[in-house]
C-alpha cells in the first residue's frame, strides 16, 4: 500500500544528481529541497550546431542533461538539420520516438526486423513515430535549414549510430569481419573506418 501524500513529488520525481539517495541509478534529492528550477531545461531553445559532416545536431535534454526527468520515464530532443543534412541511421534501445517537424521538409524512414523499410516526406507540423529499437533515419530535403523535436518515453532512450558502432568500435570490430559483412575489401573497410575514430 502506497502511503498518499500531500505533495505528489514525492511519487513521482527524484531530481538532483548530486544527491546519495538513487533511483533508476540516478540520485534524488530531499524532496523539502526541490525547487521549480529542478522541472525546467532551456536546453532545447537554441539550434544546434550543423557545421559537421552529416549537417545535423541533436540536442538531447535527457535525465543525464535534465535531472528533473529522473522517473519519469520520458525525455526530449531537438533534431537541427542543414541543407541536406542527415540524421544518420541509429537505433535507441530503450525507447519509442516520435518527432514534430518545427520547420523544413524531411525524408524519414525505420526499418523493420524482416527489412522492410517505412518511409515518407513529413512537413511543418507533421508527426512520424519510429518505434523502439528499429534502425531510422531522417534527411533534411531542401535547401533551407529544418528542425524536429523528438519526444521519447524513456528518461534515457540511448542511441547508437549505425555507422559509429561497427567501424568506430573500440576494440576495433575485426576487418575481416566488416569486409565479408559488407562485401567489400578491407582496404575499403580501413578507410571507412578512418572516417569513425573511437570515441
Amino acid at each position: 500500500m502506497v502511503r498518499q501524500n500531500s505533495d505528489d513529488i514525492i511519487l513521482h520525481a527524484c531530481v538532483d544528481r548530486h544527491a546519495a539517495l538513487r533511483l533508476n541509478g540516478f540520485p534524488c534529492k530531499r524532496h523539502d529541497n526541490v525547487t521549480a528550477n529542478d522541472f525546467f531545461s532551456g536546453l532545447l531553445a537554441k539550434p544546434g550546431n550543423t557545421g559537421n559532416a552529416a549537417g545535423s545536431a541533436v540536442t538531447a535534454a535527457n535525465v543525464e542533461s535534465f535531472p528533473g526527468l529522473n522517473t519519469l520515464g520520458v525525455s526530449m530532443a531537438r533534431i537541427d538539420f542543414a541543407p541536406w543534412g542527415v540524421n544518420r541511421p541509429h537505433t535507441h534501445p530503450r525507447a519509442t520516438e516520435i518527432i514534430f517537424v518545427l520547420h523544413g521538409s524531411l525524408h524519414v524512414g525505420f526499418i523493420t526486423t524482416a527489412n522492410r523499410l517505412y518511409a515518407r516526406t513529413v512537413r511543418k507540423g507533421e508527426v512520424f513515430v519510429f518505434p523502439g529499437g528499429l534502425v531510422h533515419f531522417q534527411k533534411n530535403n531542401g535547401r533551407a535549414p529544418a528542425a524536429v523535436v523528438s519526444a521519447f518515453n524513456s528518461q534515457l532512450p540511448g542511441t547508437q549510430a549505425v555507422a559509429q558502432t561497427l567501424f568506430g568500435a573500440s576494440p576495433a570490430v575485426p576487418t575481416d569481419v566488416l569486409a565479408r559483412a559488407f562485401q567489400i575489401d578491407a582496404g575499403l573497410v580501413e578507410a571507412i573506418k578512418s572516417k569513425f575514430p573511437p570515441m
